[in-house]
């Protein structure tokens, strides 16, 4: 019944059908001019040269919604990254756990981070819990841990820019190559798991290879590869995500069929040459893994990725070489990515020397982005590790160490988390309530701080202590102990590193 009651809806007028026919006309037409659009950018734009997508303009258009939402962290980040990617000799990042320790490596100097969903399982999740590498934590830590770090740039940025200052590196917002791990269950997982990274801010995405219901770190046993085409369907999932949501974030492909010997299903005439014949009391199937292995998956994800990751087992040259070689012998322009993994012992395996030029030599093989993963856990566990054993046993004369070393990396680099206080935004809050208050507040928190009278216009104290500057000295200082090894008459354990 309509709403007069008579049994009659209400009709609509001729005038009102002929604006609702040009109104549908309209749309079509701008539909039709959003494929085109699209489809030439897909074509013509040297941003997706290589690339295939196993799907139309309009599907994508289809699935957006009416309404664009702009993800400009997440735009910004992956164009400036596909930037770094092309200018410079390559892009090296330090895995972040914390929005503090990605302030401090853009500070320093690095222009891109790393959000490692090893770190996140240790001790930067959601469900508050200290995990292994496998995928037992919430799927949204990753994307949540991204935000997290780009809300603390974002905070270093207001408070610089309120100054006056000029960021590091042209920008506090480096962008952030984010782990997905193995897309934490089916392809639409990764269709999502994708859009929460974007809506994170993530710039870049990298997914692995193996089954995510047994996902283990690269560098543990056990690894289940899914098939070749599951494995680029994620590939696909993950970048008709970023398509949908508008955004050109790049996607990175990683195999873990180096090191792997177990595979989901024969059903891809691609895997079939790997595998023994032999079966798994789970059902699964044996394969050869290895670097061939490695290759042939590698090959098979280029068209689908930006970058391409071969985890490997120990920083090889050699390996790592071979791997290059043949991506590139189908493929001259793909980039490649290197995992600096904290898993290989540097110096047992290579003399300082190789050390020294392992990323530049990576460079030159086309590893364009090269990383450590778990620098922010053990940065974070040793230096706390080696200032409570100073604390323990030789009191405030550590901390007070710490402090002086503080104040020459404020003088030297611009080293600025010494005053605590502004670093986090007191004094940008303080500048809020003025203008909200027309000038006239008394409650402004830093101009009568402990921290404005004591650590104001502060110079670095070079005193010298046992032949070296008190900034220089290890925390431990005169240890009671007998030193580990002895290194110039000191423990090399407590030496500050690059000192």
């Amino acid at each position: 019944m309509s709403a007069n009651g008579n049994g009659q809806g209400k009709r609509t007028s001729i005038p009102q059908r002929i604006e609702q026919m040009l109104s549908d006309k309209e749309r079509a037409a701008q539909y039709e001019l959003a494929q085109a659009a699209l489809n030439h950018d897909w074509v013509t734009n040297p941003r997706w040269k290589g690339l295939e997508r196993p799907y139309a303009a309009e599907d994508v258009l289809r699935l957006r919604g009416s309404i664009h939402i702009e993800h400009t962290l997440a735009r910004l980040g992956a164009e400036r990254l596909w930037e770094l990617l092309h200018s410079e000799e390559y892009v090296n990042a330090l895995g972040a756990m914390t929005g503090n320790q990605a302030v401090q490596q853009v500070q320093a100097g690095l222009k891109a981070v790393y959000v490692s969903g090893w770190q996140v399982a240790a001790d930067a999740n959601d469900s508050g819990q200290m995990y292994p590498d496998q995928s037992l934590y919430p799927a949204d830590s990753v994307p949540n841990l991204c935000r997290r770090i780009n809300y603390a740039l974002q905070r270093a940025d207001q408070i610089h820019h309120a100054d006056g200052k000029v960021a590091p590196s042209e920008t506090w917002f480096a962008p952030l190559v984010a782990d997905a791990e193995a897309g934490f269950g089916g392809t639409l997982n990764a269709f999502e798991l994708m859009k929460g990274m974007i809506e994170g801010g993530a710039a870049c995405v990298h997914f692995e290879d193996q089954l995510s219901s047994a996902k283990k770190c690269g560098h543990l046993g056990g690894k289940v590869l899914v098939s070749t085409t599951e494995a680029i369907q994620k590939l696909v999932a993950a970048r008709l995500a970023a398509d949908v949501l508008g955004v050109p974030t790049s996607v990175m492909a990683r195999t873990d069929a180096n090191s792997a010997h177990l595979l989901t299903s024969d059903i891809d005439a691609r895997d079939r040459e790997f595998c023994t014949g032999e079966r798994t009391p789970e059902g699964f199937f044996r394969i050869r893994g290895g670097l061939d292995c490695a290759i042939a998956r590698g090959l098979a994800y280029a068209p689908y990725a930006d970058l391409i990751w071969c985890e490997t087992s120990e920083p090889n040259i050699e390996e790592a070489r071979r791997f290059a070689e043949a991506i590139h012998a189908k493929y001259p322009e793909k980039m490649l990515a290197y995992n600096c993994s904290p898993s290989f012992n540097w110096r047992k395996k290579l003399d300082e020397a190789t050390i020294a030029n392992f990323q530049p030599t990576l460079a030159r093989m086309g590893y364009k982005f090269q990383f450590v993963t778990l620098a922010g856990f053990h940065a974070l566990n040793l230096s706390m590790f080696e200032l409570a054993r100073g604390y323990k046993l030789a009191g405030m004369t550590a901390y007070s160490r710490l402090q002086e070393k503080e104040f020459s990396r404020e003088t030297q680099y611009g080293y600025d988390a010494v005053k605590h206080q502004r670093f986090v935004g007191t004094g940008y809050f303080d500048q809020v309530q003025q203008v909200i208050s027309g000038g006239l507040s008394s409650t402004v928190a830093l101009a009568e701080s402990t921290e404005a009278e004591q650590f104001g216009e502060k110079k670095a104290q070079v005193r010298v202590e046992h032949g070296l500057a008190a900034a220089c000295q290890p925390i431990l200082g005169d240890r009671p102990h007998s030193p580990v090894r002895s290194g110039s008459g000191l423990d090399e354990m407590l030496l500050p590193s690059g000192d």
